[in-house]
């Protein structure tokens, strides 16, 4: 783990902050001795999570794309 003086944290915050995701958390110290712990907030959302498109199509309209490729599988 690594620790880092608030000067040199304040200096580098990008490094630190980069330094923090990569290994899951730094510890700042201050000059009068107190410690703090940086930590990335974790994700809620699942990295499957995506965004749908409205096609405007009926279950009808699936349902008969769906027979009409099976009816292609089957002449080939």
């Amino acid at each position: 783990m690594n620790v880092y003086t608030y000067t040199e944290a304040r200096h580098n915050l990008s490094t630190v902050l980069d330094k923090a995701y990569a290994d899951g958390e730094v510890k700042i110290k201050r000059r009068d001795g107190r410690v703090f712990v940086l930590k990335p907030e974790e994700s809620k959302k699942s990295p499957l999570d995506i965004k749908g498109i409205d096609l405007d199509l009926s279950s009808e309209n699936i349902v008969q794309s769906i027979h009409e490729s099976r009816r292609k599988d089957d002449a080939l």
